[in-house]
């Protein structure tokens, strides 16, 4: 290569654009704003909010306004005890940022108050979300291992197929394919927490998926 095209090449990564930093877990609001958001409460004693919004609204204390005014309320995806949520915040903590690093991407943290999550990795925050809320705590080890069983394609699956049917926080608890990944993650048979077979995962759903008359 000449002097000249060497001079070339530097002015040329001189120029190129940084890549914007991601905010909280892989999320980048300038290529895009679908996100899930997860709301941390004051006192122990309240609940930790997960939702899902298609728009960004980088003010955060207005967030956390219309949150506690109900405008939220139709985003909300599940809502889970703060003890709860700490006992899989690490687990989905390590795994999120196992997977940030393999994209060259920075590695996230949970925030005091609010964390904004992206897109695809939301996704997979709220399918173990879902099978842990209506669950004895006891159970919550062997959610994560079979949680962390499942591929990534099959996580977005199933959140895709829960969300659809009853994937509202509050109205869909309990019901339907929120019912049976509860079931397929924390009451199979797997012995010491170790991840269920996929294949047996999915026949387990299938299993408890109401059956359409």
């Amino acid at each position: 290569m000449t002097d000249y095209h060497k001079t070339a090449a530097k002015k040329k990564a001189k120029a190129a654009p940084a890549q914007p930093k991601p905010d909280g877990f892989g999320f980048q609001p300038e290529r895009s704003q679908h996100h899930f958001m997860v709301t941390l409460p004051v006192g122990k004693d309240e609940n930790v909010f997960l939702s899902e919004h298609f728009h960004y609204d980088d003010a955060e204390a207005r967030r956390e306004l219309n949150l506690a005014l109900g405008k939220e309320d139709d985003k909300l995806r599940c809502v889970l005890p703060l003890a709860k949520w700490e006992a899989v915040a690490e687990a989905i903590k390590s795994e999120f940022n196992e997977r940030l690093k393999s994209l060259g991407l920075a590695a996230g943290r949970w925030g005091k108050r609010q964390t904004p999550v992206s897109r695809l990795l939301g996704k997979e925050m709220l399918l173990l979300a879902w099978a842990i809320e209506d669950a004895d705590p006891a159970l919550i080890p062997i959610a994560i291992a079979n949680w962390r069983g499942l591929a990534p394609e099959e996580r977005w699956w199933l959140f895709t197929m829960t969300n659809a049917a009853t994937g509202h926080a509050l109205h869909g608890k309990g019901r339907g394919w929120r019912k049976a990944v509860r079931f397929a993650l924390t009451e199979n048979p797997a012995a010491d927490a170790k991840p269920v077979q996929r294949e047996d995962f999915f026949t387990l759903v299938q299993e408890q998926e109401p059956r359409k008359i």
